[in-house]
């Protein structure tokens, strides 16, 4: 018996392939012209891809707002809850003239400034993904608490407590927008 020589099966098995090749490379026809796209498709394909970045960015904006409508609503309460803390301890240190009057004053002094800077930071850290109006009344409490603060610095025995009283009642007004303007928990 004879065994197969696998030079001579390879070049046989080589050269049944290159005629094949050649044989289905000559049947074949060549199309003239140049590949264009179908308008139609295109069209559509530029209308869907436009539309679903438009949805993709509008979620982005949607999200980014919600999530700093939540950070500046959701410290809003605390932050500025402390400031009347502070500032309620000095208004019954002054009207039960107590010893420790002039420290009080000074810590709802700089109680008031810290919540006026955390409430300004939290806004501006929020940029443009804070709904304006809602900004505006942040800023507002931010503006009237500084008031607050500089009207307390200036409070002795002796002084007129109409000023601080108006810029109390503003603090009391801007918290209150706030309060309202922010989803309820």
């Amino acid at each position: 018996m004879k065994v197969l020589d696998p030079r001579g099966f390879g070049l046989v098995c080589a050269t049944f392939a290159v005629v094949a090749g050649l044989t289905i490379a000559g049947c074949a026809n060549r199309v003239e012209g140049v590949a264009n796209p179908n308008a139609a498709d295109l069209a559509a394909y530029k209308t869907e891809a436009a539309s679903s970045s438009a949805a993709a960015t509008s979620s982005r904006k949607a999200a980014a707002q919600t999530q700093a409508i939540n950070d500046n609503c959701g410290q809003f309460p605390s932050t500025t809850g402390v400031g009347v803390s502070k500032y309620n301890d000095f208004i019954n240190a002054h009207d039960s003239n107590a010893p420790d009057y002039a420290s009080k004053r000074d810590t709802a002094a700089s109680t008031l400034d810290e919540a006026a800077e955390r409430v300004e930071s939290g806004v501006n850290s929020a940029s443009d993904s804070l709904p304006s109006d809602l900004a505006a009344k942040f800023t507002e409490y931010v503006a009237a608490a500084r008031l607050l603060a500089s009207e307390t610095r200036k409070m002795t025995y002796t002084a007129p407590v109409g000023p601080l009283n108006d810029a109390s009642r503003r603090v009391n007004d801007a918290r209150n927008a706030v309060r309202e303007a922010c989803p309820k928990r």
